[in-house]
Order: structure tokens, then C-alpha cells, then sequence
């Protein structure tokens, strides 16, 4: 299983959203690793161990919406978090074509 899990729900369908492109950075910013959320929302991405520091995941949320026929604020969501000392991270993003909210998760 790897380190970094995360889960978009589509809060106005009330359904998991499929086929989410999405980008793991490291503290320097380089891409560390990226996916897409399968069929229940969700993947599991990066490497077994992330090293201690400053990350980020950007949702490439717009194509999403666009392939839905539906517009957007937000053609993309980055959400930064700090790595420290845990075994596992869990970064669940629920979505609106005009809101977001996410939060740590377990």
C-alpha cells in the first residue's frame, strides 16, 4: 500500500469522481508521482516512505467537469499539507464546480 491515499467525492452528484488526474510534488516541487481515481474516487500513490517536509496535490478538477458538460470555477485544486512523522496520509478532497473542502484524513 503506499504512503499517500487520497478520495474525491463530487458533492453536487453525490457521487465518487472517476478519472481525476492527480499530481504529487515534493518539497523542491518536482513531481514525486501521479494517478487517476478509479472507479470509487479513490488512489494510492507516491513512494512506500515520503521523506519529512512540505508536499502538494494538484486535482486537475476542470477536465472532470468539462466531460460532464459542466462548468467550473476551479480548473484545477492544489491542496499543500506537511509530512511528518505518520505511517500513512490520507487527503480527501469533496467537490463542487464552485467549492472545495478538504481535510486530514485517516
Amino acid at each position: 500500500m503506499s504512503h499517500l491515499t487520497t478520495h474525491i467525492l463530487d458533492a453536487t452528484a453525490g457521487v465518487p469522481a472517476t478519472g481525476v488526474a492527480v499530481t504529487l510534488a515534493g518539497p523542491d516541487g518536482v513531481v514525486v508521482a501521479s494517478g487517476q481515481t478509479d472507479a470509487d474516487g479513490r488512489l494510492a500513490l507516491g513512494p512506500d516512505v515520503l521523506e519529512p517536509g512540505d508536499y502538494s496535490l494538484r486535482f486537475d478538477t476542470g477536465p472532470y467537469f468539462a466531460a460532464q458538460g459542466v462548468e467550473t470555477f476551479y480548473p484545477s485544486v492544489t491542496v499543500a499539507f506537511t509530512v511528518a512523522d505518520r505511517p500513512h496520509y490520507h487527503v480527501p478532497l469533496l467537490l463542487s464546480p464552485f467549492a472545495y473542502s478538504t481535510y486530514r484524513g485517516s
